[in-house]
């Protein structure tokens, strides 16, 4: 048995060499690599924490895969996620690992770029601010607008301890009454452009009463 495993071993290894040769031909035939770039996305945020900043907000990856495939690709089908869940306040450094990046089937990472980054986490808090109506416009001739009620009048915000602290109330988007003559109630989004807090609600319910002389 022995002899049969050491007779001719030069032609048997030459053998072994071609026949992975081939393979790798085989396989790699129709293979094609890409660039794309992607969101990055952070996961397992611990409680009482947020993101005050990141050094890299996108993350370049390359990847490989068949070619008739590539060629279908799209970056939200791609997925680059950091976690998180063992960040503390202030300066830290993250990576990101190849195991951590979502890919359509039978494709795999040759490299992404960065590959560490670092992020400044914050002490989140939350606010309890009024919130405004933001009322355009002036009704019909002969009516006037007699009271505008918001319910609720005050709504919770959340948000980094530092932006929350700049928050003293909001308002909602605009509410047209040119040319009304009764009475109008709708329910109006809260506008946050320009802050960096999330209410707890997106909306309020504003009615806006509206009279005039009776005829």
């Amino acid at each position: 048995m022995r002899r049969l495993l050491t007779e001719n071993i030069g032609l048997k290894i030459t053998a072994i060499l071609i026949a992975l040769f081939l393979w790798y031909f085989v396989t790699s035939r129709g293979q094609s690599e890409m660039s794309v770039e992607v969101p990055i996305e952070f996961r397992n945020i611990p409680a009482g924490l947020g993101i005050a900043s990141s050094s890299s907000k996108l993350a370049v990856v390359n990847i490989r895969g068949q070619e008739r495939l590539m060629k279908n690709i799209k970056p939200s089908s791609i997925r680059v996620m950091v976690d998180l869940g063992k960040a503390k306040k202030g300066d830290g450094i993250f990576y990101i690992s190849k195991d951590e990046i979502r890919l359509p089937y039978a494709m795999t990472v040759t490299t992404v770029s960065p590959s560490s980054f670092k992020v400044r986490m914050d002490e989140t808090a939350t606010k309890t601010v009024p919130v405004t109506p933001l009322i355009t416009g002036i009704p019909e001739k002969g009516y006037a607008v007699k009271t505008v009620d918001v319910e609720p009048r005050n709504i919770v915000v959340q948000g980094l301890k530092s932006d929350v602290r700049k928050i003293t109330g909001l308002k909602t988007e605009a509410l047209d009454i040119t040319g009304l003559y009764e009475s109008i109630s709708q329910n109006l989004d809260i506008e946050t452009a320009g802050t960096n807090v999330t209410p707890e609600i997106a909306a309020v319910k504003v009615k806006v009463v509206i009279t005039g002389r009776k005829k």
